[in-house]
C-alpha cells in the first residue's frame, strides 16, 4: 500500500506548480489589454509568438503576428479616448477566456476573446462579439 502522505504530498507540489503558470497568463492578459489601450505597438510585439494567429470572428479575418502590428496606427485612431475593461472567465490548459468590454466614445462592445498562451507569449487569440453594448458588465 502507498503512503497516503506521499500522494497527497505529490498532488500538493503538482497543484502548486500549475498556479504560478495561471498567474503569469493573467499578468500577459493584463499587459495586453494595457498595451491595446494605448496602441503600444512594441510591447503588443513582444506579447505575441511569432507564428500567432489572432482570428477576428466577426470579420471573418486571420491575422499574421505583422498584420497585426500594422494594422496597429488604425487601431490607435479607433482606440483614442476609449478604456477597456476585462475580467477572466476561466483558464485552463494555457487557455484564458476572457469578458472584455471596449468602452469607445460613441459607443461600447462587450467582447469574448480567447488567448493560447506558451512561454509568456500569446500563441493564438480570437474574438467575437456578444453584445452591442456592456450593461451589465
Amino acid at each position: 500500500m502507498r503512503n497516503p502522505h506521499s500522494i497527497v504530498f505529490a498532488v500538493a507540489a503538482l497543484l502548486f506548480s500549475l498556479t504560478p503558470a495561471r498567474a503569469d497568463d493573467g499578468a500577459i492578459i493584463d499587459r495586453w489589454y494595457s498595451a491595446l489601450l494605448v496602441a503600444d505597438r512594441t510591447e503588443l510585439s513582444e506579447l505575441l509568438a511569432d507564428d500567432v494567429r489572432i482570428k477576428l470572428d466577426d470579420l471573418g479575418v486571420v491575422q499574421s503576428k505583422q498584420e497585426f502590428i500594422a494594422s496597429i496606427d488604425e487601431w490607435k485612431g479607433a482606440v483614442a479616448g476609449a478604456a477597456i475593461r476585462h475580467r477572466i472567465e476561466k483558464s485552463e490548459a494555457g487557455v484564458t477566456t476572457v469578458i472584455a468590454c471596449y468602452d469607445f466614445p460613441n459607443n461600447d462592445m462587450l467582447m469574448q476573446e480567447t488567448f493560447a498562451v506558451t512561454g509568456n507569449r500569446i500563441t493564438a487569440s480570437s474574438q467575437a462579439a456578444i453584445a452591442e453594448n456592456c450593461d451589465g458588465f
